[in-house]
């Protein structure tokens, strides 16, 4: 039997990935955001408990410019893209 280590109460994403808890990755967001034509403000909408503040997490590990972020986001979606990591990652 799997047993999977959910994070019950947790949205900070350094913490989720750093004890490996179970989630779905989302960082797609990242890779169609800065995909977009720039936006004057971006909100983002989502019923309570939607996952915003862990979005808003994952955000600030990626373009956090007083941190390497490389291995936090090892193994996930948005590594695959190397060079959109090179030219925005901790930028």
């Amino acid at each position: 039997m799997i047993r999977y280590n959910i994070p019950i109460g947790i949205s900070e994403f350094e913490k989720i990935r750093e004890n490996d808890y179970y989630y779905v990755d989302k960082t797609e967001l990242i890779q169609a955001w800065v995909k977009t034509e720039p936006a004057e403000i971006t909100l983002f909408t989502r019923p309570h408990r939607f996952g915003k503040t862990f979005v808003m997490s994952m955000l600030a590990s990626f373009f956090d410019i007083r941190r390497d972020s490389k291995d936090l986001f090892e193994g996930l979606k948005i590594a695959e893209d190397q060079k959109l990591c090179e030219l925005w990652m901790n930028q």
